[in-house]
């Protein structure tokens, strides 16, 4: 069987640091069928939920959620919290009635320009992430400093320390996804 994996990028730029570790962290975790989500959904609103329903675009997130094996998200750091598009998505995401991150495998990552790497944004998704119930990692904590210098053209991570600690953090969601199935 084919293991699942959805990435989550905590940031929509095409060349956001965030999304090249996403990918990273997708290749170090090894064969699977792996799916970047797209968290380009529209702004939370209760009267579009009342009035329209659930976007199509929030339900496809929830149900990739729900159908993957684990998830791996790395978050940027914005004004030292994850990002407006992150915990919209997460918000969003809570209102389906799925509940698709329950006891689900989850790995945190992150990727900032700052010295800390993104340390204080994990922190605010670990605390965003706790009404879910998912499985979160606890360690390595992956933190990318300077992350504008920390990939080569191809996105490979250029830090070896960085790499081992992406590398044993892949092994032990994948431990976690091989006990479950």
């Amino acid at each position: 069987m084919t293991l699942k994996l959805l990435g989550i990028s905590g940031a929509l730029r095409m060349a956001s640091t965030n999304t090249q570790l996403v990918h990273a962290a997708a290749k170090s975790f090894g064969p699977c069928d792996f799916t970047l989500a797209d968290l380009n959904v529209p702004l939370y609103d209760g009267d579009v939920e009342s009035d329209s329903g659930m976007p199509p675009s929030v339900m496809t997130l929830a149900e990739q959620i729900r159908d993957a094996d684990a998830v791996i998200i790395a978050t940027p750091e914005y004004n030292k919290m994850i990002s407006g598009v992150l915990k919209n998505a997460l918000d969003w995401v809570s209102r389906t009635g799925m509940s698709p991150w329950a006891h689900k495998p989850v790995a945190i990552m992150s990727a900032a320009a700052g010295r800390a790497g993104g340390e204080r944004a994990q922190y605010s998704l670990r605390w965003a992430m706790t009404p879910f119930n998912a499985q979160l990692l606890q360690a390595p904590e992956v933190l990318i400093a300077n992350s504008g210098k920390a990939f080569d053209a191809d996105g490979a991570l250029i830090d070896a320390r960085s790499q081992a600690s992406l590398d044993t953090l892949m092994a032990a969601l994948r431990a976690v996804v091989d006990k479950r199935t």
